[in-house]
């Protein structure tokens, strides 16, 4: 029996996990479901290691992500036969990858989100339904009165969750389309907003690509080379008409000048993983492709507990555009996923039987596929790394013209009188659906308006993830990791707070003097509103 609850968060991804402790840390009684059997959506279940701003380490992020950032280091601290020199690092990056500050294995972060939500279990507040996804949803006046869920395995069984607040937090914007909620998908035209970088017309299919990533570790001497997958044929010949050569190749256009760039692929490197330097305001990290997403580095254990590193494939090589995920259908949905697994498969067997060695062979078989990392048969991630979402049409709207730093300069962008948080990354847009390279832009710092998190219409539904009020230009750099969390926090929190207050979001939103008193909780709970002003005093 499910218990009713005040606030249903559909999702159990980042934001969703965010928005339950907020919600639970205020004494509501909270619902919280998940497709797959992992919480913690782009960190876990979509292997992603954290995309992160230059700065994560000193500010930039809410007190519960650094929390969750710490924990995961303390895990390895305690359960990892680290090294001296690393046991003793304040800032221990366990993969020693180049794209974060903090790679590690998803297991590692699913754990310690396990951890963050356990006491709120145990006292009744918090109930979880893992592999239960959304499929219908009733809503009136403006209201979304219960979400119905469908389990994954178990014959299809079905259950009904009515619930005061329902917070959206699903990769894809489900709940938008389930309860009418309007929303957009896809580019906007350029007249919408202006933007310099939309095109032209309205193009709600074209999405950035999607990726199944996958783990892999590397034991010379060794084949665990895998069945020729079924559409290895095609992938093998596959030439994008943007691409230098086949996407099946080391050969691939550098994101932010377009220029064809060879990548290096050596596995398990010599250099030692305390000499790599995690920046990418200084180096995007990408041009060599094991340290790029490296989530498990054996030299900084103790000798011989690791015979491989283990990295993280999610490359250009493997990101799919040939169908969009949402907005033409289930099936189509469903043919995207499929199509992204099948090339991630290919890409891997192209890797242990064709790809170009350093020392003039070819094929590296010795690359071993590890499902124990990624909880899956095959060791793909359990679900696509999804980067673009349905999107709320929102009381505010995000574009290029508030972050973009050719529009802005380097120190400007825009304030907002409602600012719930911050974020910074660049505006990263992958090859999309309509045909797009990489659209790769410099961003600045940003804050996040809580007018990005109000829907124009509906009262009482939140999304919590990349599903706000952004554009398909802006979502490029509001949709990573430590932002989801930001504004999953701070639905959690809002719906929490107009339960209390007996208030509702729009009301919050537009008038000073109850923002300014929802704002005092955020303060007071560690969200960071705005970038610091450092002067002198």
């Amino acid at each position: 029996m499910i218990p009713k609850a005040d606030i249903l968060i559909v999702g159990g991804g980042l934001g969703g996990v965010a928005a339950a402790l907020a919600a639970c840390r205020a004494g509501r009684s909270v619902v919280l479901t998940e497709e797959t059997d992992w919480l913690g959506g782009q960190l876990t279940s979509q292997a992603v290691p954290p995309d992160e701003h230059p700065w994560v380490e000193q500010f930039g992020t809410t007190a519960s992500y650094r929390q969750l950032r710490e924990g995961i280091r303390q895990f390895y601290r305690q359960w990892y036969p680290l090294r001296a020199e690393a046991l003793a690092l304040t800032d221990l990056n366990p993969g020693a990858g180049r794209v974060s500050k903090l790679c590690h294995e998803p297991r590692v972060a699913l754990a310690v989100i396990e951890a963050m939500l356990a006491p709120h279990r145990a006292a009744g507040r918090l109930t979880v339904l893992t592999d239960h996804r959304p499929v219908a949803a009733e809503a009136d006046n403006d209201v979304v009165r219960s979400v119905t869920l469908e389990h994954r395995h178990d014959g299809g069984r079905q259950v009904t969750v009515p619930a005061r607040y329902v917070i959206d937090a699903t990769e894809t914007g489900e709940l938008l389309a389930l309860a009418g909620v309007e929303h957009v998908t896809g580019a906007e035209a350029r007249s919408a907003y202006g933007e310099p970088h939309a095109p032209d017309e309205a193009q709600p299919l074209n999405q950035q690509g999607i990726t199944v990533c996958f783990a892999l570790s590397h034991h010379e001497g060794e084949d665990h080379t895998v069945e020729r997958p079924a559409d290895y044929d095609f992938w093998r010949e596959y030439r994008p008409d943007f691409w230098p050569g086949p996407l099946l190749g080391f050969q691939a256009p550098d994101p932010r000048s377009l220029e064809s760039v060879p990548r290096t692929f050596v596995p398990n490197p010599e250099l030692d993983p305390l000499a790599v330097s995690a920046d990418q305001s200084a180096d995007a990290g990408d041009k060599e492709l094991w340290g790029f997403r490296r989530i498990l580095a054996r030299k900084l254990h103790r000798p011989g507990a690791f015979d491989s590193d283990i990295t993280l494939v999610n490359w250009p090589l493997n990101d799919y555009w040939l169908k969009p995920l949402v907005g033409a259908g289930a099936e189509t949905g469903a043919e995207a996923v499929a199509g992204a697994r099948q090339l991630s498969l290919s890409v891997l067997y192209w890797l242990q039987t064709e790809a170009p060695r350093q020392d003039g062979g070819t094929g590296f078989p010795g690359l071993r596929p590890r499902p124990d990392v990624t909880g899956s048969p095959d060791g793909l991630a359990k679900a696509p790394y999804v980067r673009e979402s349905r999107r709320i049409e929102a009381v505010t709207t995000v574009t290029e013209h508030d972050v973009a730093i050719d529009l802005v300069g380097p120190y400007g962008g825009t304030k907002y009188r409602d600012s719930v948080g911050v974020g910074n990354y660049r505006i990263d847009l992958h090859p999309s659906t309509g045909g797009d390279n990489y659209i790769d832009i410099g961003s600045v710092p940003f804050e996040i308006p809580l007018g990005a998190l109000v829907p124009r219409r509906v009262r009482n539904l939140l999304p919590a993830g990349k599903n706000i009020g952004t554009t398909h230009i802006t979502n490029g750099c509001y949709r990573l990791h430590p932002v989801e969390w930001n504004i999953g926090e701070v639905a959690g929190a809002l719906a929490a707070h107009c339960l209390a207050e007996d208030v509702e979001p729009h009301q919050v939103q537009a008038e000073d003097k109850r923002f300014e008193e929802f704002a005092r909780g955020l303060d007071r709970d560690g969200v960071q509103r705005h970038w610091p002003d450092v002067r002198g005093y």
